[in-house]
């Protein structure tokens, strides 16, 4: 009996051989940046190298810590010495702090979305943001585009695994673009990083598998899953460079997929019947997201996407007037002044368009991407961008009237002119003054932390009576004088992070905390205080959208796409109302019952306020 039995477990075994079809490395979040991040993939590279049965390796995210031009360049350089096919996606960490908009990823690795057969598999490797803003995790709009086309390709009954970043669950925003689509074909399996460890997960039926961090930590090797696919199941599997594979942690079945009947949650627009007199005009999905301000003439609504367009719209009813290609995703918002649409592009280049056709009239180029946003002055055009340099260009034609070329870091948001001086942040630091007229430094401020994920890059100072006035997101509002420089006074009570305005006349700074509440505080030389404190129940909130005052009423957006308004006098919520379930832009108020509103994922809405 007992030789019987060794018998039938060794044919189980040869047979288990024999039905193997292939394997394949899972590498995730190597963070080539940090102290081991370099370290650790060149060890993890050098192992996959010795192991002659791999098929390709996927490397699912967070490649590096900042998504800088050196950090990628470096990991690119790493990852070419890998002898087998491999596929690398971004992740939060490439995109969120990118210098480039993800210019230079997709340069180094050929695109941030891929699409491989394999042994009868299709293999899915979706991009994730958010891309130059903080916000939740986010599958971009022209990646959902992209998918349907995939899809639409894919034989109903063709195996797939679906590969991203995030988990595809509520920490996207927008997770159920891709759960409502591959249920609807064969999915086998989805994997993700992100979580730094190993972990067994359920995507409303989809098995999922997050893998573990390639870093090190806390031992002495840093490490990732090989999965051996068979007939009928996928194994995941440690291995650390240098010793023997682990037993298997995971064990997913193979075959055909059958949906569950159950859907799971879904984003509630249930707030929009709360305030009725609130009404769209019209909506535009554009094809791209769209993370900016859109500017208008009162005739055409002006926005560029992540694909590099600027689009023009008919600001009545929302229709297509013409659309201009750059080479670059544009992260810019628009200024326009005298006919003249001026915006940065990830392709390097400073651009005025013509209002009406979107014909350039001219073209400034940089060494690096432009993703900050333009200001316009008595004809002249003041800009940063990702080459260290912050510039004054003549609006007529494009000529360079100075530029300071001593920024630390990239430069993302939209500067304040104040007083004869030029104030913005970036991600090395600072907040810069610099002489309007010849733009010569007059001061340079941080807010103490080494840290540049600390920056006060994102936040749109703001000023009244000589004092200056920003929130990093270190969840602090500072004061600081416009003339010296330094900090007047800091203010932590309300955890305000990068979220602010100020009151039409002056007299108030109003900041949105990071759960429900908006404070607002007196503008003074001297530490006010929180003057009142305002709960509107948005809940959870960290994008950087910052607040616009108008016609005594103040208005943001948030995160889960959220427009509200509130009235600073009383102080009480007006209105709010839901456009989709991604961060909101900085909104363009035109006045309080005509706002222009833009979401990440590429929705643009003018709503209408009875």
């Amino acid at each position: 009996m007992k030789y019987l039995f060794f018998i039938l477990s060794l044919t189980c075994h040869f047979l288990c051989v024999d039905a193997q079809d292939f394997k394949y490395a899972f590498v995730t979040d190597t963070h080539v940046g940090t102290a081991t991040g370099e370290e650790d993939l060149r060890r993890t590279v050098k192992d996959i190298n010795s192991q002659h049965d791999l098929d390709f390796i996927l490397v699912t995210g967070d490649v590096t810590e900042m998504g800088t031009k050196l950090e990628i360049k470096l990991a690119n350089s790493i990852l070419n010495g890998l002898k087998k096919p491999y596929y690398v996606i971004p992740g939060n960490h490439d995109t969120g702090w990118s210098e480039s908009g993800g210019v230079d990823f997709i340069k180094a690795f050929g695109d941030d979305k891929f699409t491989f057969d394999h042994n009868g598999y299709r293999f899915i490797l979706c991009a994730s943001g958010p891309y130059v803003r903080m916000s939740d995790g986010h599958i971009p709009r022209d990646a959902v585009v992209w998918l349907d086309k995939i899809l639409k390709k894919t034989p109903a009954d063709m195996p797939i695994v679906f590969i991203n970043h995030y988990p595809i669950d509520n920490s996207l925003d927008n997770w159920y673009e891709a759960t409502d689509r591959i249920k609807k074909y064969n999915i086998q399996y989805a994997i993700c990083g992100h979580g730094h460890a190993n972990q067994a997960l359920d995507f409303e039926g989809i098995p999922g598998t997050m893998g573990r961090s390639n870093l090190r930590a806390k031992d002495t090797l840093g490490g990732y899953n090989i999965v051996t696919m068979y007939t009928d199941s996928a194994l995941f599997a440690v291995k650390k460079p240098g010793l023997n594979i682990e037993q298997p942690w995971r064990k997913i079945a193979l075959g055909t997929f059958k949906a569950t009947s159950t859907q799971g949650e879904r984003p509630s627009y249930q707030i929009n019947s709360t305030y009725p007199q609130v009404t769209k005009v019209w909506t535009y999905h554009a094809p791209a997201n769209v993370v900016l301000t859109p500017a208008t003439d009162g005739k055409l609504v002006i926005f560029g996407n992540s694909i590099g367009e600027v689009e023009a719209l008919d600001i009545n009813n929302g229709s297509k007037k013409w659309t201009f290609k750059t080479k670059g995703a544009i992260y810019s918002s628009p200024a326009i002044a005298e006919n003249i649409i001026v915006i940065g592009s990830g392709d390097g280049n400073i651009y005025a368009l013509q209002m009406q056709t979107g014909k350039q009239i001219w073209k400034f180029k940089t060494k690096a991407s432009v993703l900050g946003s333009p200001i316009i002055a008595n004809n002249v055009v003041y800009i940063g961008g990702s080459d260290n340099n912050f510039r004054a260009l003549d609006l007529s034609t494009g000529r360079q009237l100075w530029t300071f070329n001593d920024v630390a870091g990239s430069i993302v948001g939209k500067p304040l002119l104040y007083e004869g001086k030029v104030i913005f942040g970036s991600w090395g630091r600072h907040l810069y003054a610099l002489n309007q007229i010849n733009g010569k430094l007059l001061w340079k401020w941080n807010n103490g932390h080494a840290n540049r994920m600390f920056s006060p890059a994102m936040c749109t100072p703001v000023a009244h009576n000589s004092v200056i006035y920003v929130a990093a997101p270190d969840r602090v509002l500072n004061a600081i004088d416009a003339n010296k420089g330094v900090s007047l006074w800091r203010n932590k009570e309300a955890t305000v992070r990068e979220s602010i305005g100020i009151a039409e006349n002056g007299s108030m700074i109003f900041g949105k905390t990071m759960n429900n509440d908006i404070v607002a505080y007196k503008t003074q030389a001297t530490d006010p205080g929180i003057a009142w404190r305002l709960n509107m129940g948005f809940g959870y909130e960290h994008v950087p959208s910052m607040l616009i005052a108008k016609d005594n009423q103040v208005f943001f957006g948030t995160r889960n796409g959220v427009v509200y308004a509130f009235d600073p006098d009383t102080p009480r919520t007006v209105w709010a109302h839901k456009i989709d379930n991604s961060m909101v832009n900085t909104v363009n108020v035109i006045n309080k019952n005509k706002i222009l509103v833009a979401t990440m994922d590429g929705v643009i809405s003018l709503l209408n306020v009875k």
